[in-house]
């Protein structure tokens, strides 16, 4: 079964048994922008959203579940390299933490060219990791960590420009703006966390210990005086992120059961 007769069809079985699409949210534990697009036929879901919305509505999953078999099976090459993006930037991150701190302690070097190399690898490489973050969320709808997750992307556009902008031209230095800069990352990273712990009952505690991570290492980094300390969390909130992207990836692919089900804001 496809679309649009999916969406027509599951909008027929919540009529009949007189719900309402808040009432269906509250059964199946969707967004209810989720369940009003599916119904409209204007997205595909994955399979065990589908199964999730026929068991909230007592239809036979057997019966719709051979048109989403080959579906299952897939998993979109573009979650692969946002995790290999982000294994390179979580290495790169370190050298470029030297570096801005030799930078800011021993005064500029004459030759700028590496630490530009460095800032540019580290940029492109987070933005795809926060790009597939982006992807993934998509599929596992969650409108806080959506909008934390652009907000960083931007944030990460801001600040990579004027550093690559002030090394190159040499006009403004590091030190000028770097507690304003640091700040700056420690909400949005404050904001990532709280993204994060807005799943709810979702593999019992981990995006919550996430969340609490991120939320413990932004609020940190962004006092100033606790930046040094902020990296331990940090360090240990960016690879959570890592191992939930790939966890997320393998549960996408699975064909037994729903991977979760999360209560999430409305958005």
């Amino acid at each position: 079964m496809k679309q649009p007769e999916l969406g027509k069809k599951i909008s027929e079985l919540r009529k009949a048994k007189g719900l309402t699409q808040e009432e269906l949210v509250e059964k199946c534990n969707l967004n209810v922008r989720t369940i009003q697009r599916i119904e409209a036929g204007e997205v595909t879901p994955r399979s065990y959203t589908v199964k999730a919305l026929f068991e909230a509505l007592d239809y036979q999953w057997e019966e719709a579940k051979s048109g989403f078999e080959d579906e299952e099976k897939k998993t979109p090459p573009y979650l692969y390299w946002a995790f290999a993006a982000g294994l390179v930037y979580f290495f790169l991150a370190f050298f470029e933490i030297m570096m801005e701190y030799e930078w800011i302690e021993s005064g500029p070097s004459s030759d700028t060219s590496v630490f530009i190399g460095v800032k540019i690898g580290t940029f492109l490489t987070y933005a795809a990791f926060i790009y597939g973050w982006i992807r993934l969320e998509s599929l596992i709808p969650n409108f806080v960590l959506k909008i934390a997750l652009w907000t960083m992307l931007g944030v990460n556009v801001v600040w990579y420009s004027v550093d690559c902008i002030g090394l190159i031209t040499g006009q403004f230095s590091l030190e000028d703006y770097y507690l304003v800069k640091m700040s700056a990352f420690g909400l949005c990273y404050a904001f990532l966390g709280v993204g994060y712990m807005a799943y709810k009952k979702i593999w019992s505690t981990i995006p919550q210990i996430l969340g609490a991570l991120g939320l413990t290492a932004g609020i940190l980094i962004f006092s100033g005086i606790g930046v040094i300390f902020g990296l331990i969390p940090l360090t240990l909130f960016e690879i959570g992120q890592l191992g939930l992207m790939i966890y997320f990836i393998q549960k996408t692919r699975s064909s037994v059961t729903p991977p979760y089900k999360p209560e999430i804001p409305n958005g």
